[in-house]
């Protein structure tokens, strides 16, 4: 014990969940003396459910990601809606956020993944690149001195020095409370969610689901989900072998009063699963619940000007991902602005060690780069899902129908279009050659899932040389590499238009939308091209995918 209080590091990172092994990695592989503290016995303990990332987490995340083979359960090629305006007598609204094939479901809308296994591997990559990994320690207090904190107090009265700490403890840690950095969230921005853990064939959830989530929302008064805009309606998430029903809603409603969630949930469960007849007539049959759970997030931080602009930041301290508030208020996905987050404070981190400055006002740069982040700053702040309650309000299934469409079908692309193409742009202006390396992230991401080959990064290698398809890929990555300062000059000089990016997709959608429907219609004319293309897939040497 009084060896290890006698330690010193250049860097503590504070949790190993999302964010924490991003953090930690980046230190490392910067050479610097780099420990992760994670409170589970194991990685991974305290998120046990699973989730959505969607792809623009995956496509301008950390480059060991993109570039690995982390455990993916599924790819997701889009939403479906279920505007339930009466449940009893089936007057029902599909609306769809779908990629058609034969683009997907290779090219996805985001990857379905359970979050320990993901969070063990992101561990993993983090102790290969030098970072040390401490388990069953929680950082309780931090060591002060003239102001600054250098370095954390833990629950075995372990004294770890530190030239800088990273926070990324999830929204349920207390050091950024206990140190005065922030104050706890009202119960009106955190909602609980209530999920059901099912085991079922991965047939039938290939022919019931395919690739698909599915989101159910309606009035109030049906007692079928949560209030609209407290929350969430049934969501299920389907898995390779198994999916989550989900529901959640907020501690606190407008009146001031907290429900009696544990009550409601059950009413809600009973009542949406024995009268929606997809789920009792189509999914019932094939399940066996395995476990259920519940867990609490910020949901509505972002939306609220006092708590979005607490500091991120103090000195010797950063914050990232859930523990600076950075959950998204739209699609709930906190993974996105995790990896963000905490890639962004890894280099001020290490810039600040390497000026030999880690006071807040070097460290403001973090928060600089935070709110300069593009789908940071929409993610947090989009009024999509908090806007469902005006729904409620005026009663009108137009309406209803019109603000779910914004949220969660076509529409989002009117408000999330700007933020994706000018992280795009500005992934572009770092490494003209990226879009081969989403290519290969696209198809290696596919065959893993086929094989259920993951965590490996030097997958076992196929005794065939490259074919025809891997000689397309070597012609593109040359191409790429040939055409790149045209790549970088185009980039920069479309850089100012970007902002167009959302005006222009809500003036072409009604065009746009019809089309997409249409290609979704003829899919059966697709299914021979698509299995071509998936068989090409499959079949390769996957080193054929290696960036």
């Amino acid at each position: 014990m009084a060896e290890l209080a006698e330690q010193e590091y250049d860097v503590v990172v504070v949790g190993a969940g999302f964010g924490g092994p991003v953090a930690a990695k980046k230190c490392a592989d910067a050479g610097l003396k780099t420990l992760m503290l994670e409170r589970g016995q194991s990685v991974g303990d305290k998120v046990i459910s699973g989730l959505t990332i969607p792809i623009y987490g995956f496509l301008f995340g950390p480059s060991f990601i993109r570039d690995g083979n982390p455990p993916i359960e599924r790819p997701v090629d889009g939403i479906r809606n279920y505007v339930i305006h009466d449940i009893d007598t089936g007057d029902i609204d599909i609306i769809e956020l779908r990629i058609p094939e034969p683009i997907s479901p290779i090219f996805a809308f985001g990857y379905n993944t359970y979050c320990k296994p993901f969070c063990e591997w992101e561990a993993e990559k983090a102790v290969e690149s030098g970072a040390e990994l401490r388990t069953s320690t929680t950082a309780i207090d931090v060591i002060k001195e003239d102001g600054f904190i250098r370095g954390v107090i833990t629950d075995r009265e372990e004294k770890i020095r530190s030239k800088i700490v990273i926070n990324c403890e999830g929204s349920q840690g207390l050091l950024a409370i206990r140190t005065g950095v922030r104050e706890r969230y009202p119960p009106e921005v955190i909602s609980l969610a209530d999920t059901y853990d099912y085991e079922i064939r991965k047939e039938d959830v290939d022919r019931i689901f395919g690739h698909t989530l599915r989101f159910c929302w309606g009035f109030d008064e049906q007692r079928i989900a949560p209030p609209l805009g407290h929350g969430n309606g049934l969501m299920v998430w389907p898995y390779r072998n198994s999916i989550h029903w989900m529901q959640d809603q907020c501690l606190r409603m407008d009146d001031g009063k907290a429900p009696n969630l544990r009550r409601l949930f059950d009413e809600y469960h009973e009542n949406i699963t024995t009268r929606l007849p997809w789920w009792s007539n189509e999914v019932a049959p094939h399940i066996k619940l395995r476990a259920k759970m519940f867990e609490g997030f910020e949901i509505f931080v972002g939306l609220d000007d006092r708590l979005r602009n607490m500091p991120n930041h103090t000195d010797g301290m950063i914050l990232a991902g859930d523990a600076a508030g950075l959950e998204s208020t739209v699609l709930c996905d906190g993974v996105p602005c995790a990896w963000f987050s905490a890639d962004i404070a890894a280099d001020v981190a290490i810039e600040a060690i390497k000026a030999k400055n880690t006071s807040a006002t070097f460290l403001k740069i973090y928060d600089r780069r935070i709110k300069a982040h593009p789908i940071i700053k929409w993610a947090t702040t989009c009024t999509a899902r908090w806007n469902l309650r005006k729904a409620q309000e005026s009663h009108d299934r137009s309406e209803l129908r019109a603000r779910v469409h914004y949220g969660f079908g076509f529409g989002l692309l009117t408000h999330a279009s700007t933020p994706l193409v000018k992280s795009s742009f500005n992934s572009m202006k770092k490494d003209p050659t990226i879009t081969i390396k989403w290519l290969k992230m696209f198809l290696r991401y596919y065959y893993n899932w086929e094989h259920e080959r993951f965590g490996q990064e030097e997958l076992p290698r196929q005794p065939r040389g490259r074919g025809l398809f891997g000689l397309a890929l070597v012609f593109l990555d040359s191409l790429s590499r040939l055409l790149s300062p045209l790549t970088r000059a185009m980039v920069i000089v479309l850089t100012p238009l970007t902002g167009a990016a959302n005006p222009l997709v809500k003036v072409l959608g009604p065009l746009i939308e019809p089309l997409i429907e249409a290609i979704k219609r003829m899919a059966p004319l697709f299914k021979s091209l698509l299995t071509m293309m998936i068989s090409s897939i499959i079949r390769a040497n996957p080193a054929i995918y290696d960036v």
